[in-house]
Formats: structure tokens, sequence, C-alpha cells
């Protein structure tokens, strides 16, 4: 599924529209499909809210309202700077009877505190994508009345289903406001994420056509909540040259390899798994049992030999290659017990809790031939060797083998082949002498370039992960989850 930003979904739109599908249908299909996902709550007999404002946005709001009243909800419309003079959808709410009021008119928002004490669901169809200015005046007030009143409830009503524990349990009927955004939550910048401090969180957002940036990027992807992409009508084709896609599940399982029934072990490959030292034991154990995990066919790990009988006594599946260490971390000699294996192996990992201590990095940059002052070597001749040993296979590089190319000015020219490099925010800032905050202000753009330039594949750690390529591709992995948010040994 393809990610777009503003600009290109007004493109979109506008390719859309000269070809018959009219910016009057896609309105009407994207209010119906608020008010579809407003049903999948439960609305007959309910209390809707809709926050009208201007442009478009406000109009996804007005036909919402009416196909919501057309459900059997009792439906009131609270409209912002709206002109209603010639407006189509605005006159068919008002054949039907729907109540609106004006901000306008509403001194002190007595209405609308009125209106949100009663509310069961607050849609919020005040401004979508295309903000680019702070929020002030009437509308800053609308926005921060709505988060005072909904979040009051929630809090009220939360205890309350909290209270009965020892019920078997059911379904809970929502009783307090759940906040609907259209398209975007109002003040959420649909490019990078950001949010004026008057946002309204959304329960649930609906997007039309195309999940847009600011919904997967921080801190923004903490004020959507659940995001329905809805299909108003657009041709999938009029995004095919966009670069950054979703991540969907359907997409993973379509790049997992087939398991054929007559298979054997070394029909899936063989994973050389160069990890671990004395103070961060666990990494190796969980990088190894994640390889065989997710299907690997053998599984070696390679480590200093006095952590093996830790290691040997939880992994019962993976094979062991002892390697040279001093005081519990690798040191450069393992490099040549390596070379002599591993030209059996279809992949390595490289990094996970080796550790920062000099002998070990000198030990990576002579694995992967970037030493200091040698650049363009690959592999494992030492000075004046003449034999070519095999070269290395395709790399994962994690961590602590991160940490060690930090140090080293052009690193990425010595590095042959595409690999994967795989840095948190603090080793993307090591390996870039860009700041954190630079690159969390913009991750995608941060992946992109430096995929780019190393000519690799970069995976840029964090909620959400974003996987970039050397050629321009990005992929965003939407399935954050608060569980990984937490440290292991050499993490």
């Amino acid at each position: 599924m393809k990610v777009v930003t503003t600009d290109e979904m007004r493109r979109i739109e506008r390719e859309a529209d000269a070809g018959g599908l009219s910016y009057t249908t896609m309105m009407e299909n994207a209010g119906r499909s608020v008010a579809e996902a407003c049903q999948r709550i439960g609305i007959a007999g309910r209390r809707i809210l809709v926050l009208i404002g201007p442009g478009n946005n406000g109009g996804d709001g007005l036909v919402a309202g009416r196909y919501l009243h057309n459900a059997g909800a009792h439906i009131t419309l609270y409209i912002w700077k709206r002109s209603t003079e010639g407006d189509e959808n605005f006159r068919l709410t008002q054949e039907l009877g729907i109540p609106a009021f004006r901000s306008e008119e509403d001194e002190d928002m007595v209405v609308l505190r009125s209106l949100l004490k009663e509310a069961d669901i607050v849609v919020d169809a005040l401004l979508g994508t295309g903000i680019s200015r702070p929020i002030g005046g009437s509308l800053c007030e609308i926005l921060k009345t709505t988060r005072e009143e909904v979040e009051e409830r929630k809090k009220r009503t939360l205890g309350e289903k909290l209270l009965p524990i020892y019920l078997p349990p059911t379904p809970l009927t929502p009783s307090f406001p759940i906040v609907v955004a259209v398209d975007v939550p109002t003040g959420l910048n649909s490019d990078t994420g950001e949010v004026d401090p008057a946002t309204l969180p959304a329960d649930i957002t609906v997007t039309f056509g195309f999940p847009k940036r600011g919904h997967l990027l921080f801190p923004g992807a903490n004020y959507v909540g659940k995001l329905l992409v809805a299909d108003i009508g657009i041709s999938p084709a009029l995004a095919e040259e966009i670069k950054v896609e979703l991540a969907t599940s359907e997409m993973v399982r379509s790049l997992l390899p087939k398991r054929p029934i007559g298979a054997h072990k070394g029909t899936f490959g063989k994973a050389l798994i160069v990890a671990g030292s004395v103070n961060y034991i666990g990494a190796a154990y969980f990088a190894s049992a994640g390889a065989t995990r997710v299907g690997a066919g053998l599984v070696t790990l390679a480590l200093a030999e006095s952590i093996h009988p830790i290691l040997a006594s939880k992994l019962s599946e993976a094979t062991f290659l002892l390697l040279p260490e001093d005081m519990g971390v690798l040191v450069p000699e393992a490099v040549d017990v390596l070379a002599e294996r591993i030209s059996g192996y279809d992949a390595i990992l490289l990094g996970p809790g080796l550790g920062r201590e000099k002998k070990t990095i000198a030990f990576v940059r002579r694995l992967l031939g970037v030493e200091l002052g040698r650049a363009g070597r690959i592999g494992f001749l030492r000075e004046g060797e003449e034999r070519h040993l095999p070269s290395l296979p395709p790399l994962v590089i994690d961590a602590d083998g991160l940490n060690a190319l930090a140090d080293t000015p052009g690193w990425w020219k010595s590095i042959r082949g595409l690999n994967v490099l795989t840095p948190h925010p603090g080793e993307m800032s090591r390996l870039t002498g860009l700041s954190i905050a630079e690159i969390e202000a913009d991750r995608i753009s941060a992946a992109l370039k430096a995929a780019e330039e190393w000519k690799q594949i970069v995976v840029l750690k964090g909620a959400y992960t974003i996987v970039s390529s050397p050629d321009g591709r990005i992929v965003i992995n939407p399935f954050a989850n608060p569980g990984l948010a937490t440290a292991f040994e050499g993490s």
C-alpha cells in the first residue's frame, strides 16, 4: 500500500477527477466511508456531534452526518468558519432536519460543552491535510474545549468499567465520546507527523485512498488511533510511481519463501551469527534463537570461547563456532578461524553484543576490510598475502558491528555488495553525524539519504521502522509494539 505526501495526494485527486471520478463523487464516497467506520462502533440511537470546518474536510463531515442520520443516529452539526450559502451538502442535511450550530454564535463555548457532555461519538471534520500554520483563535478554543470534555468523560467512564472485574468479559458499549478524525486529526501535519499543541487525539482516523506520511511518523502517529484507509474509488495505478509503501501482512507473507514438503535443512539456507561477549550474552542468544525461529535451515553462532558453555545450555538448535578471544571479547585473530568456514554460509549477522573494546573493533574492521587508512579491501587478506580467500556472504550489520564502523571515515566505500544495516537512531547518529533530533524529525529522508550514499539497505529502527533501499524505495513497518521498547544485553 502506497504512502503519500499532501502534494502527491492532490496530484492523484486531480488525475482521478480528469479521468472521470469527480471531486463530488470522491467527497460522497469519503463521507460515506466515515459513516461506515462509525457504524462499526454501533450508532443506532446514539448521539453524534460532527465538528464541521471549511473546505473539503468539512464537506466530508457533512456527507458523513447525512449518512449517519439515515442510519438511525442523532446527529448535530457544529460549524466553524464555513460559508453554507450554496453548499449542497449542507442543504441536504437541513432537508433532513439535522440541527446545526455556529461557533461564532456560541459565546464562551456553552453550546459546544453541552453537546459534548451528551455525545457518544465526536467526528472531527474541522481541518484536513495541508495544515502549515499554528492553530489559534476560535479554532484553538474549540479543540481545547473538546479535548477537555472528552478526556474528562473518558477518565470517569473508564473507572466505572474497570471496577466490576469479577464479571465475565463482554464487549464494552462505549458510553464516552469516541473521537473519529476525518483524514487526519485537526492539527496534525500530514507530511511530517508534527502536531500542533491544540491537536485533538483520535480513537479512529479514516483516511482516503492512501495513508499519509504524517499518520506514520511520530509524534503524529500517537494521535491517529486506529487508522482505517478507505477506498473512495481512486485507482491504485495513479500512485504506481510513488516509492514509499506501507508494509502489510499480505506484503510480508508474499516475501516469505515457500517451504516444500520434501525440503531438508539445506533447503532453507545456513546463517552464521557473529555475536556476543562476556558482558552481552543475551544479544547472542536472542539473535540465534530468532534466526532459528524464522526458519533458517542451519544456524551457527560464532562466539568467544569462554561464553560458549552459557549459551550452549540455552540454545538447543544452534551449532557453534568457537573463536579466539581475550577476557570474553573477540580479537582480530578470530577472522582467521572464520575464514576457514565462511564459504559454507548463505548470510551473516554481525554485531549484536560484541561490545566496543578496541580489540573487538579491530576484529570487525578486519573482517569487513574497513581498516583505518586502508580502503577498498573486503574479506580476510592480510598485508602481503597474495591468495584470495572467499568474500563475505550477504551481511546484516547490527549494533556493535555498526559502532565499529562509525569512527572510520568513508567506511561504506570499502563494503562490497548489497547488505543490510540496522541502526537505531543513536547508531544512525554516530554513522551520519546528524543529531538524533535531526534524524527523528525526518526519519524517511534520513534513511533514504543514507541508503543512497552508502549503497546499502538501511533499516532505521524505531516505531515505525523505516526500510530504505539505494534505488529510492522505502517501506514503513506499521507493526509498532511497545513491548519491544526494552533493552536486552547488547541491544
